[in-house]
């Protein structure tokens, strides 16, 4: 069967001329009810894309359906613009638009609200699950989905619903009765620790030690690391500020809030960092930024980093797949090994309780927990030697059991 083309969904062709067009439903004609088609045209395909991603972004506001009976598309987009959008992060507002436009809408978004089902929902998962990826540019894949994605999306679905069940515009919940797929906890990768010297060394030689060496013994996200100024670094105190983080809206870098409250601290560096980020400041000592872009002066973008790291990795001739974020993975685990307790590790990487670190960093704490029972075994021999236990005599050979044959018990 094939796939209904969602409401303000577009399509792309390539005209006679050879210029791409692309089309796009911008609402419907209250008299006759059929859709206002409208185009863009472009040189190319990826110019004309582009064209019509913004057209449809333009174009799409929340449906107001004064009787109340809306599709599923249309809630969602009323939902989302009215009561979640506003109050969102901006990298939390690009995850709920795609689940919404890349998946929700083109599945189950011509359904009728009131009519939506459990077994409408379930199924749409399952699909997902089995088939449900899809590019940046919307495109199906016909490849296994995420399930943290499936979840992403029943969270956001369930919000959507819930608010029409809130304004009874329905009577309960389809997704209540929904089975989702369990969160995959994939195995912690970290930079081998008898290899961070040689990665350093390469960092080095590459000229970005001060970015790396900061990064492995602060933990920082990406996004905070790059967003740093000058002016957050206390070198008296050896600390810096964490208070902002970089993402990226519209293609343009952006400082903004951090992730969560907690992500908002003070961490206290080594003096050897400080050190490096003082003799580095040489290079640029007009720049705002604690590491500014060589090629822009303005903030490195966090994409230009990562490729760094892949290169540094392949000169260090580290074969094991670690991502920039693993060298955040990499402090915890090393501090964590040496003796720092789990509640000052947690706050310096900015989690929201030590339970979610013990959680998280569980492959390094049984080990830690092993090793405190080892320390208190030998403290309680210090205090309390016990002589070996005794052989218990044998027992006179009158009191022993009598064995009865098998055969005669009767």
């Amino acid at each position: 069967m094939a796939k209904r083309r969602a409401n303000g969904e577009g399509s792309l062709r390539k005209r006679a001329d050879g210029r791409w067009e692309g089309r796009y439903t911008a609402g419907h004609d209250p008299l006759t009810g059929k859709g206002i088609v409208k185009s863009v045209f472009g040189k190319t395909q990826a110019e004309a894309r582009q064209k019509l991603q913004k057209a449809i972004n333009e174009n799409r506001g929340p449906a107001i359906n004064h009787n109340g009976d809306y599709t599923v598309g249309e809630w969602m987009w009323l939902w989302y613009e009215t009561y979640s959008k506003p109050s969102l992060r901006n990298s939390t507002r690009h995850n709920y638009d795609n689940y919404i436009r890349n998946h929700i809408e083109p599945n189950i978004g011509w359904i009728k609200l009131k009519k939506l089902t459990s077994i409408h929902i379930q199924q749409f998962y399952n699909r997902s699950k089995e088939s449900g990826r899809v590019d940046r540019w919307g495109k199906d894949q016909k490849e296994p989905l995420a399930n943290r994605t499936v979840r992403g999306m029943h969270m956001v679905l369930r919000q959507a619903l819930q608010q029409a069940v809130d304004e009874r515009i329905i009577n309960h919940n389809p997704c209540d009765n929904c089975r989702i797929p369990k969160l995959e906890k994939k195995e912690m990768q970290i930079l081998p620790p008898e290899k961070v010297g040689a990665y350093l060394e390469c960092a080095k030689d590459f000229g970005v030690l001060p970015i790396f060496y900061l990064e492995l013994t602060s933990g920082l996200r990406r996004g905070e690391l790059m967003a740093l100024l000058w002016t957050d670094l206390n070198i008296e105190k050896r600390t810096i500020s964490v208070n902002k983080t970089v993402d990226r809206i519209d293609g343009e870098l952006v400082a903004t809030l951090p992730k969560t409250k907690n992500s908002v601290r003070t961490v206290v560096i080594p003096q050897q960092a400080v050190d490096l980020l003082v003799e580095d400041r040489k290079n640029h000592p007009d720049s705002p930024y604690l590491f500014p872009s060589p090629r822009t002066g303005d903030m490195w973008s966090p994409e230009s980093v990562a490729r760094i790291h892949k290169k540094i990795l392949k000169a260090a001739g580290i074969d094991e797949h670690v991502r920039f974020h693993d060298l955040r993975h990499t402090f915890a685990t090393l501090a964590l090994n040496n003796g720092v307790d789990v509640k000052t590790v947690s706050s310096m990487l900015g989690h929201y309780s030590a339970g979610f670190t013990l959680d998280t960093y569980t492959h390094v704490t049984s080990e830690m927990q092993r090793s405190a029972a080892e320390k208190m075994g030998s403290f309680m021999d210090e205090a309390m030697p016990m002589d070996p236990m005794p052989t218990p005599p044998e027992p006179p050979q009158e009191n022993r059991c009598k064995v009865i044959p098998f055969e005669m018990v009767g």
